[in-house]
């Protein structure tokens, strides 16, 4: 298997795969082609959360703001999964998630055809190639070089104190729920909190509260959540990515 994840939108990634086919007969999934356009630690938040539930294959990763400039090209190797992915952090979280240790390569990128389109011309031939040899003959591949030079994504932590969190907006999914980078632990004994100067509650459900009613929830990913019961957390709470958030109770 690979899966395919970018900021692409359509139709970018068709050419992709059509150049993966070219070379090998893996199983193809899309994972998203809607990440966050650009936004590398959204896409790494995203990917971290996702990626660790598929079996062992290769993932091919594309959030790439920085193509066609001195940034490398890398293979990581993540127990039995292989990111393949621009030196700008975006697959480091999904694959520390994944494995304790793991193992990074820097990928040689010769003559693209295009300085803007390393998807296609660079990444895609690469996930093929490692596909067929196995995550276990990675090492031994010509144009694969073990580095322990490259760039990490690391989310902000939050400030938590005895009655008060002060954190950040990670991202906001398409429902307009506002994902902080607050554990969600620190709501067990909480039934109430004040964001700014709201005071919202807090449910195990969006629908612990009323129709068009702010809620504070913890997500599947354990983070705190800001939301609206069937409406817009971010427009009912005025945020958005990387803006600051302060919890109290």
């Amino acid at each position: 298997m690979i899966t395919l994840a970018s900021d692409f939108g359509s139709p970018y990634p068709a050419a992709m795969k059509g150049v993966i086919l070219q070379h090998s007969d893996a199983r193809l999934v899309d994972v998203s082609h809607d990440l966050p356009r650009q936004d590398v630690r959204a896409a790494a938040f995203w990917l971290r959360e996702v990626l660790p539930h598929f079996p062992p294959a290769v993932h091919l990763v594309v959030v790439d703001p920085g193509v066609g400039t001195d940034r490398n090209a890398l293979a990581i190797r993540a127990g039995e999964h292989v990111f393949v992915a621009p030196d700008n952090g975006v697959a480091l979280p999904a694959a520390r998630r994944l494995a304790a240790d793991i193992d990074v390569f820097e990928l040689a990128v010769e003559n693209p055809a295009s300085a803007t389109f390393h998807g296609r011309d660079v990444f895609a031939p690469w996930a093929a190639t490692i596909h067929d040899a196995g995550a276990d003959t990675l090492a031994a591949l010509d144009g694969v070089t073990p580095t322990d030079d490259y760039a990490i994504e690391r989310f902000p932590d939050p400030v938590l104190e005895a009655d008060s969190a002060e954190g950040e907006v990670l991202v906001v999914d398409d429902f307009g729920n506002v994902i902080t980078n607050i554990p969600g632990r620190i709501l067990d004994s909480v039934d109430m909190v004040r964001v700014g100067d709201l005071r919202v509650p807090v449910g195990h459900t969006f629908a612990a509260v009323g129709i068009g009613a702010k809620v504070v929830t913890v997500g599947s990913h354990e983070n705190v959540e800001l939301a609206v019961n069937r409406g817009r957390g971010d427009e009912a709470f005025s945020l958005e990515p990387g803006d600051r958030v302060r919890l109290s109770w």
